[in-house]
């Protein structure tokens, strides 16, 4: 499924982001940037060491990445160029910032790709697996800062929202196809 927005294209799919031949992916990471579970452990392993040497310079310099933050790597052994890693937040119920985080996940990523001239990018659905986001209202925040994002700042041309199963892209799906 696509739809226009802007200049750029808005692509929904089903599938194994790890597969994806764009500039980009991004990485649902944690804020220690050593790997883990889910979509994290599935980058990981097909991308191969090189990104989890990156990621420890990364750490060195830095000290990790904050929610709502993102850096970049190299893609390693997958058939994108780039990693954009990003925190997303554990949801608590809402009452500690979770929205407002989760949006910078997006927005963070996208400025990095700005920044590294990517114009393809694929996001996983973030936060929604063990860190417990509740998944529509994740999409919701995902497409509105990815569209708001792309209405500003015309560098981005085409963003894939790599749906893990069928529910989450059921509930993509209904919102993009509500995009004006």
């Amino acid at each position: 499924m696509e739809k226009k927005v802007e200049n750029a294209t808005i692509e929904l799919l089903n599938g194994d982001i790890t597969k994806l031949s764009v500039d980009a992916i991004v990485n649902a990471a944690n804020s220690s940037l050593m790997g883990g579970g889910g979509v994290d452990g599935a980058i990981h392993r097909a991308g191969g060491p090189e990104i989890l040497r990156e990621c420890k310079e990364i750490v060195k310099e830095q000290g990790g990445c904050p929610t709502g933050d993102a850096v970049i790597t190299t893609a390693g052994n997958l058939p994108s160029k780039y990693v954009i890693h990003t925190v997303g937040p554990i949801w608590k119920g809402g009452f500690e910032n979770e929205e407002h985080l989760l949006a910078n996940c997006y927005r963070n990523s996208l400025n990095i790709a700005v920044q590294n001239g990517i114009k393809s990018i694929a996001f996983p659905n973030i936060s929604t697996g063990v860190y417990k986001f509740p998944p529509k209202k994740a999409a919701v925040i995902a497409i509105k800062a990815v569209t708001e994002f792309i209405k500003v700042d015309d560098s981005i041309e085409r963003v894939i929202f790599a749906c893990f199963g069928d529910e989450n892209y059921e509930i993509y799906k209904d919102i993009i196809e509500g995009l004006e």
